[in-house]
């Protein structure tokens, strides 16, 4: 059975919680990257972003997301890289992929809003007291590399956050998919309580 999904840009709105890692390079599984790109690390470390995001309306999809991304480089650009994803929509997962080479699979999620959120078999972040403020919007843009030289795609992302540090807990299987940050604490934890982005559009580039 087919699943339909929206065309790009998808015009994001919703939550996030994100946690900042740094991680022996050798135990933080790659994406896949085309000729002459390569994850960045530092000291012999790569940098892991983890984030549970939620998409509410008027997103084109509403749907709950875990994500770990790593920063890459190609030709001395910087690029953003999702090596693990797992959303609880068919739709998002069918759209991911075929729109951005975006290897979403499907979970079960368990969420209160900046408060805790949970990744079936995965992992859990919790706030021990919800943000009571948070800074006016800032503008953030980057460009995603997925793939490898068969195929991928470059796809621009933009849109304004409001962002605050917290002290979260992370906490992750250690026999899941992150098990690579399990027993690790974060460098820094930021909570979005709301976000807007513009994901793809007619600068995505796929090959």
């Amino acid at each position: 059975m087919d699943v339909t999904y929206p065309p790009e840009p998808w015009h994001l709105t919703g939550h996030c919680l994100i946690g900042v890692f740094l991680v022996p390079a050798a135990a933080a599984p790659a994406p896949p990257l085309p000729t002459g790109a390569r994850t960045l690390t530092v000291f012999g470390r790569t940098i892991v972003a983890t984030a549970f995001f939620v998409y509410e309306r008027p997103s084109p999809l509403t749907y709950n997301e875990i994500m770990s991304t790593t920063v890459s480089v190609r030709r001395l650009l910087p690029f953003v890289s999702i090596p693990f994803i797992q959303v609880d929509s068919p739709a998002s997962r069918a759209g991911g992929r075929e729109l951005w080479a975006i290897p979403k699979e499907l979970n079960r999620f368990a969420v209160r809003r900046l408060a805790e959120y949970t990744a079936e078999a995965v992992g859990t972040a919790r706030l021990p007291r919800p943000p009571r403020w948070a800074l006016p919007p800032l503008p953030i843009a980057f460009r995603l590399l997925q793939g490898d030289d068969r195929a991928g795609a470059r796809t621009p992302v933009a849109g304004l956050v409001r962002v605050r540090p917290v002290r979260a807990k992370w906490e992750f299987d250690g026999a899941g998919p992150l098990a690579h940050l399990a027993g690790r604490r974060p460098l820094l934890s930021v909570a979005v309580p709301r976000f807007r982005l513009r994901f793809g559009g007619r600068r995505t580039r796929r090959w």
